[in-house]
């Protein structure tokens, strides 16, 4: 016997984020392989004989690797009429959901992509900022802040020298050397919000220029999981507003 598998997109974090045809899926299944990034109040519509596997993965406390990942999935497959692979946002942005979906492919294994709302484009959603504006910014770009090698991803050099919006993933850690590339192009005073578990009761949200966002990054003790949005767009957002309207009043 082979079962189906669906890889869900849980979404970013808010359990009714998560699209209606992923909800049947997690409460029609015999076993869920669920992420770290997954909100387990979700898992609670699961079926109450639904086995409950956790692979989750996280900077310096891996479960598991993806490798042996892979291999759960299979297992489940090979003993089980509905799998759901449970990941954070969705499984085909940062999510290795495309690798998974070959890698059962090759044992003749069914499976099934249920797309899920991106951190990238919902959260500053969430927070009232456009990633596009006509007349402010016309394109935005999506990138992992880290690579493989635990460096800098080389786009987001790139990225810098755009009029763009940036949307940077996995990149907290990283924020000293980005604030350093938007000085070195002379951006300083381009606006910055950075998002940490966005969509959640426990979210943080700071927002700034980028020569001051550290300092308040620090001082909120900001932390990961989050995302960094770079762009004249986050000046939209209401505490940025009133942040400015405050500045000016000052200085009448």
């Amino acid at each position: 016997m082979k079962g189906k598998v669906k890889l869900v997109g849980a979404g970013p974090g808010d359990i009714e984020l998560i699209t209606v045809k992923g909800l049947k899926a997690v409460q029609n299944a015999d076993v869920i392989l669920f992420d770290a990034l997954v909100n387990q109040e979700l898992l609670s519509e699961a079926k109450s004989n639904s086995e409950l596997i956790y692979v989750g993965k996280r900077s310096g406390a891996h479960s598991f690797t993806q490798e042996e990942i892979n291999l759960k999935i299979v297992q489940s497959a090979l003993t089980h009429k509905n799998i759901v692979r449970l990941k954070g946002g969705d499984p085909f942005i940062f999510g290795r959901g495309h690798e998974e979906k070959e890698y059962l492919e090759n044992f003749g294994i069914e499976v099934e992509i249920i797309p899920g709302l991106t951190s990238s484009t919902s959260l500053s959603s969430i927070q009232n900022v456009p990633l596009t504006r006509r007349g402010i910014a016309e394109s935005f770009w999506v990138m992992t802040g880290t690579t493989s090698y635990d460096q800098l991803s080389e786009d987001v050099l790139l990225a810098v020298q755009s009029t763009a919006t940036l949307v940077i993933l996995m990149a907290i850690k990283k924020l000293p050397q980005i604030i350093d590339l938007l000085v070195a192009q002379g951006k300083k005073d381009i606006p910055m919000m950075i998002i940490q578990n966005g969509s959640m009761k426990n979210e943080k949200v700071v927002i700034s220029d980028a020569q001051n966002i550290l300092q308040k990054a620090q001082d909120e003790k900001i932390g990961t999981p989050g995302i960094i949005v770079i762009g004249e767009v986050v000046a939209l957002h209401p505490d940025y507003v009133i942040s400015e309207f405050k500045k000016s009043w000052i200085h009448l």
